[in-house]
């Protein structure tokens, strides 16, 4: 149990000890580095289910502004956002040992913190949909709906973007987000460019597989 305290403990500094986004300013995507020994997203979850907190501080610290930025690209309100990504990280915490050996901690963060928005939003709309009631106004609940249809699509795109592979994921944002040409991908990785036209083809059969749900029915037209 003082085990257990004491890990708790470390786990709540992480909390108060980090701040800021790892988020590109601008961008739609979130833009992050693993930490600086390169340890593998799936090598950093094995030492979490074992209760490795120095792995908990690694994946706490490379996905929180990430998290956040989505959080409150969605809320508008950062210190909402800010606690519902708090709540997360102690939940992926508290229920390590039972998270899939072949996971992804990443994928657990972004659907969680999906999941907790969205919850969080609901509850919002019920509440704002007695207040016109209250206060003799007509409610504006298509609105309501349309922007809560737009931040869920936000948020699916993200997330197939997070779970492409290291490589494909870095090849895709290096285009997308920063702009840059093939070649000049090619050239930052140290590799060919049929390589990297191979990594962006294999990211835009995985987002279009993804997001086959939010794109329009190809037989329809």
């Amino acid at each position: 149990m003082e085990l257990v305290a004491r890990s708790d403990h470390r786990i709540a500094h992480s909390f108060s000890s980090f701040s800021g986004s790892h988020s590109a300013p601008g961008s739609p995507f979130p833009v992050h580095r693993l930490p600086s020994d390169h340890v593998s997203d799936s090598e950093l979850l094995e030492r979490l289910r074992k209760g490795d907190t120095q792995a908990f501080d690694a994946i706490f610290r490379t996905w929180y502004g990430p998290l956040v930025g989505t959080a409150e690209r969605m809320l508008r309100d950062r210190a909402v956002a800010e606690e519902i990504v708090q709540d997360v990280m102690l939940e992926l915490w508290r229920r390590r040992e039972t998270l899939a050996a072949d996971g992804s901690a990443q994928a657990y963060l972004f659907q969680a913190t999906r999941n907790r928005v969205l919850n969080h939003l609901r509850h919002l709309k019920i509440e704002q949909r007695s207040e016109p009631d209250i206060r003799g106004e007509s409610s504006s609940t298509p609105r309501a709906d349309a922007e809560l249809a737009h931040e869920e699509l936000s948020v699916a795109v993200q997330e197939a973007v997070q779970s492409l592979p290291d490589r494909c994921r870095e090849v895709f944002e290096l285009s997308r987000v920063h702009g840059l040409k093939y070649a000049e991908i090619a050239r930052e990785l140290g590799i060919s460019v049929k390589t990297v036209e191979a990594q962006m083809g294999k990211a835009l059969r995985t987002l279009r597989e993804r997001l086959a749900a939010w794109l329009p029915d190809a037989d329809s037209g």
